[in-house]
């Protein structure tokens, strides 16, 4: 197989950063390539600069043996590269096939020629399984849709080379699955594919060369036939990581959190929780597993207070907060990571320090007679910064200056500087290297440690398994299913999940 890209002694700067220093990498036609490291070792770097988002400062890139210079992403389209991005690039209002053609509409005396972009759309879907609804609106999609809708994009403008930033970073268990399928099969048809991911399971699963990155340096290139987890873990971070998290004795006391017969409807208006009840209690995690869509992203929007049950009541420290409003719940002892950092957890456009004051800037000291107090706001940001390794020359930067792991550890910061008596962690590590992984979780363990409640949702059943003192199984926007710690494993978890089993049914069955 021929060499498809070169990227030779790449380096790139900026003020204050070496975001990559003479870095070089090459993948081959039909090979997948693991990039892995961690948030803000220079991986999205290196490939915004082959996809032509931005321009190295110094070394060469070469496609098929042929030196470029790509100074746009649509020339990279034309050279044959196709990026899927971390946070997807869709108009959300528009449909499916407008979104696919976006930018490359075929035509026919004049007009959108829908036809010949619906045969071919087609004919990549039946090749690699990829199925999806072509008149949906976008923002109707799950997210495992979503991902499948760029992917078609990228091959629909034919792609020879494939950039997968974090593809699995918001996937459940099935849909990752079905995504290294599709990408076994591209790797059949020649494609050359780069692979970012901090889940090392599916860089072991998937991949034929790893490229290990930390500091915006190369510091192992290495067969995956040669490779294993604690090898890469130390060279990802520089030592010996343990998510094996240590926790004290489960004592769980009052409760903290009731969610009494709550009703729910999601964004189309249809039904979406159906009499929930559970509790959480001090001193206990509570882990939430299901399959996303079924009603978990609305559990989380009712019990922050984003939207009012259509029935039921929320009870908070023995307070009904049912009709309170998002700040009146926060102010009541409830911090929320929220699953989606970019839609609701912050401001990419304003500076690191706003985002992390959001919680503070009214209140004294930091703000005394309606007037703020820049001073100690800044020292604030900075402490913070500092505690939770947020990876920043200094926290005026704009926040969309940082990677996705970074933006997270930012958001984490600003939620535990409350002192909570009850969290709630949506998707707490999505898009997070394995150092920070291990941060937060032990983060997350000392807020139970301590006395305090927390509500755990999440894609990543390793990390249900790891953190949770109780597991709650959704499906179709009812619990069907609750364990204790050391009750269940992640095969009998699945069979709930999936809704073909459902506790207090004959023999568990339907």
């Amino acid at each position: 197989m021929a060499v498809a890209v070169e990227m030779l002694n790449i380096s790139k700067f900026y003020p204050g950063v070496i975001a990559n220093d003479k870095v070089s990498l090459s993948v081959n036609e039909g090979e997948i390539l693991g990039l892995i490291g961690e948030n803000g070792a220079g991986k999205s770097t290196m490939m915004n600069m082959l996809y032509g988002m931005t321009a190295p400062d110094e070394g060469v890139i070469r496609l098929f043996g042929k030196e470029v210079h790509i100074q746009s992403p649509n020339m990279a389209i034309k050279l044959g590269i196709g990026m899927v991005h971390q946070h997807f690039m869709l108009m959300p209002n528009l449909s499916v096939l407008q979104n696919i053609i976006l930018g490359n509409t075929p035509t026919k005396h004049g007009l959108i020629d829908e036809k010949q972009a619906k045969n071919k759309i087609k004919k990549i879907m039946e090749t690699y399984d990829l199925p999806v609804s072509l008149d949906e609106k976008v923002y109707q999609l799950s997210v495992g849709e979503k991902q499948r809708v760029e992917i078609i994009k990228a091959l629909y403008r034919d792609a020879k080379i494939l950039i997968l930033d974090e593809p699995t970073a918001v996937l459940t268990p099935q849909e990752t699955d079905k995504l290294l399928e599709v990408m076994q099969e591209l790797k059949k048809q020649g494609c050359a594919i780069v692979f970012i991911t901090h889940k090392l399971r599916e860089v072991m699963a998937i991949t034929d060369e790893i490229v290990v990155m930390r500091k915006g340096v190369v510091t192992g290139s290495l067969s995956t036939s040669e490779a294993n987890t604690g090898g890469l873990s130390d060279m990802i971070v520089g030592r010996t990581v343990n998510l094996d998290i240590p926790r004290g004795d489960y004592c769980p006391g009052e409760t903290v959190l009731e969610v009494q017969n709550i009703y729910a409807r999601n964004q189309r208006g249809l039904p979406a929780l159906n009499g929930v009840n559970f509790k959480v209690a001090k001193g206990e995690i509570v882990g939430i597993a299901g399959v996303e869509g079924n009603g978990q992203a609305e559990l989380i929007d009712t019990i922050s207070g984003m939207i009012y049950p259509t029935d039921g009541k929320i009870i908070l420290e023995g307070e009904d907060v049912t009709e309170k409003n998002v700040r009146q719940r926060r102010e009541d002892g409830m911090a929320h990571i929220p699953e989606d950092r970019l839609g609701m957890g912050t401001a990419v456009s304003c500076s690191i320090r706003d985002n992390l004051i959001l919680n503070r800037y009214y209140q004294k000291p930091y703000c005394k007679n309606g007037i703020m107090n820049n001073k100690k706001l800044h020292q604030l940001s900075e402490r913070l910064c500092k505690d939770f390794g947020v990876k920043t020359p200094d926290s005026t930067y704009k926040l969309g200056t940082l990677s996705g792991g970074n933006m997270q550890k930012v958001v984490f910061a600003r939620e535990m500087e409350a002192n909570p008596e009850f969290l709630i962690a949506a998707q707490p590590t999505r898009g997070v290297d394995i150092g920070a992984i291990e941060s937060i979780h032990h983060k997350i363990m000392e807020v139970r440690d301590s006395g305090r409640g927390v509500l755990l949702i999440s894609a990543e059943l390793d990390e249900i398994f790891s953190l949770s003192d109780r597991i709650l199984v959704m499906y179709e926007g009812e619990i069907v299913a609750e364990f204790k710690r050391g009750e269940v494993d992640e095969r009998t978890i699945g069979t709930y999940m999936t809704g073909a089993k459902r506790q207090g049914d004959k023999n568990g069955e339907k």
